[in-house]
């Protein structure tokens, strides 16, 4: 099952998903594949991946199989990227296919699991990991601008699903960095539930500082602060993740 997570916008725990998603994932005995698709490179920093040889551009360009460079941390097989990445989409339109992540993940094999960081943005990169993917995480902050994001979102998953992967499938939106002391908080979801054709997880990820401490010192938050309201968030998200993969396999 190979899911992407995304969000147009930079700072919706994105990246922080994936990451935690990943590590939750593992400890349920699950064999577990990140790429790292964000130019940024969160991911890859927020696991402590910083020297490596290859990135996922590499593999794009068939320039090396993704076996060839994957790099290990907490058990997470990891893809990791750096600003190649950029300079991949921002070159020679000849170079750049909707398909070339779903090729190189054809000869993929022993994975339950490949989760996708996205870029926060709806770029080609973007269209690449929804084209690979089954399904999609929509990890967002319950704010008004987040309704504003989410609507471009399902409009980018709606194309995708008309003319490059038919067989995508919408997994449910993560309600992240959750306060429920704030009034906004419930009529968010309720506008979510009531406007758009998508589940919201029951699941929810509230705010807490020992994931924003958790990349500092390249971990997941479930292993830096395995008592946190963060970590045991994450790991209910992972146990619904699970039975939801389930109903859409």
């Amino acid at each position: 099952m190979i899911t992407s997570v995304i969000n147009q916008k930079g700072g919706t725990g994105k990246t922080t998903t994936a990451v935690n998603l990943a590590s939750a994932l593992v400890q349920k005995k699950k064999k577990v594949l990140v790429i790292d698709l964000d130019p940024q490179g969160n991911l890859s920093y927020s696991l402590g991946i910083n020297d490596f040889d290859h990135s996922i551009s590499d593999s794009l360009l068939q320039k090396k199989k993704i076996s060839e460079i994957i790099v290990e941390r907490e058990g997470i097989d990891i893809v990791p990227t750096n600003q190649q990445l950029s300079k991949l989409e921002l070159g020679s339109r000849s170079k750049v296919s909707e398909f070339m992540l779903k090729e190189a993940l054809k000869k993929v094999r022993g994975y339950d699991f490949i989760l996708i960081d996205c870029p926060p943005s709806l770029s080609t990169l973007t269209l690449n990991a929804l084209t690979a993917s089954n399904t999609v995480v929509i990890p967002i902050q319950l704010d008004v601008f987040s309704i504003q994001g989410l609507e471009q979102i399902m409009d980018t998953i709606q194309e995708v699903k008309s003319s490059l992967n038919k067989k995508l499938k919408i997994a449910g939106i993560l309600p992240v960095l959750v306060d429920g002391r704030k009034k906004l908080t419930s009529e968010i979801k309720d506008y979510v539930r009531h406007n758009f054709d998508v589940g919201l997880f029951k699941s929810e990820i509230r705010t807490n500082v020992k994931a924003a401490e958790a990349p500092s010192f390249g971990e997941s938050v479930i292993k830096y602060a395995p008592s946190s309201n963060s970590a045991k968030d994450y790991l209910k998200f992972c146990s619904e993740y699970l039975r939801t993969m389930k109903k859409l396999s």
